[in-house]
């Protein structure tokens, strides 16, 4: 598993983003007991030797932003932990899951610190956020799993899979089995709903692939070819 822990980034002037990437583990860790606040960034950016205006500056956003740093970072983790050429050997069904549990593992040590921005996220002001940053993750998933698909299916398996990703970190944040055992047959059984939802699907759209259509029939009727 990729190692989420941060080191002091070697560039001699980081850019904002680069702060934000570099600082947001350190942060969540200090969210667990501080809150998503000043306290945590001003003690991540203190042991990151990163000034603490720079990283007022670089959070302006407050704990959205904080929260929005730290869910990218887990994102790269998990890309890092599964790269390319390891998910190539893999069936479609084996990539989700192996995605879905490379960033609960990744969070699993600041399981304290999701509870608290969860609840943040769900603030009214925050619900659009919340979706956008819910959206970027599972695309991210989907993408590396090898998907290219840009129609609706592309919007279809993203709003499965966010369904499937919320509901499985509902079950992530009380579960205390051995290796997270619950967690993984939990979403073992809703990917399984996935897959069998896509097969039906599929199955569906080559049944009426060559069926005739009444909207194709009017419109030869109005367009007729030439």
């Amino acid at each position: 598993m990729t190692d989420l822990t941060v080191r002091t980034d070697p560039t001699p002037d980081p850019t904002l983003d680069e702060i934000r990437l570099m600082l947001a583990p350190a942060i969540a860790t200090n969210a667990a007991f501080d809150g998503w606040g000043d306290a945590a960034r001003d003690l991540a950016a203190e042991v990151q030797g990163v000034d603490t205006d720079i990283a007022r500056l670089a959070f302006a956003g407050g704990p959205v932003a904080m929260i929005d740093a730290w869910f990218d970072a887990v994102d790269q983790a998990m890309a890092a932990d599964l790269p390319p050429e390891r998910l190539k050997a893999m069936k479609i069904r084996e990539r989700i899951t192996a995605l879905v549990e490379s960033r609960l593992i990744a969070l699993a040590p600041e399981r304290e610190a999701l509870r608290r921005a969860l609840a943040i996220l769900a603030m009214p002001q925050n619900v659009a956020t919340a979706a956008r940053l819910g959206w970027r993750s599972v695309d991210r998933m989907w993408r590396a799993a090898g998907d290219t698909a840009t129609d609706y299916n592309h919007y279809t398996k993203r709003a499965m899979l966010l369904a499937v990703y919320g509901s499985t970190v509902a079950v992530f944040l009380d579960d205390g089995s051995e290796g997270l055992a619950d967690t993984r047959a939990f979403l073992s059984r809703r990917i399984d709903g996935i897959m069998r939802f896509e097969k039906a699907k599929a199955g569906f759209l080559r049944r009426t692939e060559h069926r005739p259509s009444l909207s194709r029939f009017v419109g030869r009727l109005r367009y007729p070819a030439v």
